[in-house]
């Protein structure tokens, strides 16, 4: 690691030099860019809960709220799901369509659809659809981290 000081620098610049791109690197990139969200607020009826968001299986809208689908219920969230994809962990929610972000690690399993979507299947038994237009960057995502798991 090296690190070097000096006043005569006149903003902060981070450079990192890696063979591959894995989970560590990945974590190192979420620190830095602030995308760590640790809370959010949920709101079911008149009640507001605190979410934690490992415990959201996706994101999605429905008109112009965007809910947060828990084991708990469904709960409407404030955050627009661009702002949710900037704030959230890059290696634990993935974008999978216009009006879905997934949690990676809520995922049971993919259905191959005929019109080159994908069927997504969650540990709830729920079910969403990945435009062909994000199907890569999941394969890719799925790809890196079983590369990762090694």
């Amino acid at each position: 690691m090296l690190l070097d000081v000096d006043r005569d620098y006149e903003a902060t610049s981070v450079t990192i030099h890696c063979r591959e791109m894995d989970e560590s690197i990945k974590e190192i990139l979420d620190y830095l860019n602030h995308r760590d969200m640790e809370l959010l607020v949920g709101h079911l009826g008149e009640k507001q809960h605190v979410l934690q968001p490992e415990d959201v299986h996706y994101f999605h809208t429905k008109g112009d709220a965007v809910l947060a689908a828990t084991s708990k219920g469904t709960f409407k969230v404030k955050e627009k799901l661009y702002e949710l994809e900037q704030q959230l962990p890059a290696g634990k929610f993935i974008r999978i369509s216009k009006s879905v972000i997934a949690n990676l690690y809520e995922i049971s399993h993919f259905e191959p659809s005929f019109n080159g979507t994908l069927g997504v299947h969650f540990k709830s038994g729920d079910k969403e659809y990945a435009s062909r237009h994000y199907v890569s960057r999941i394969k890719e995502v799925l790809k890196m981290n079983r590369r990762d798991k090694k």
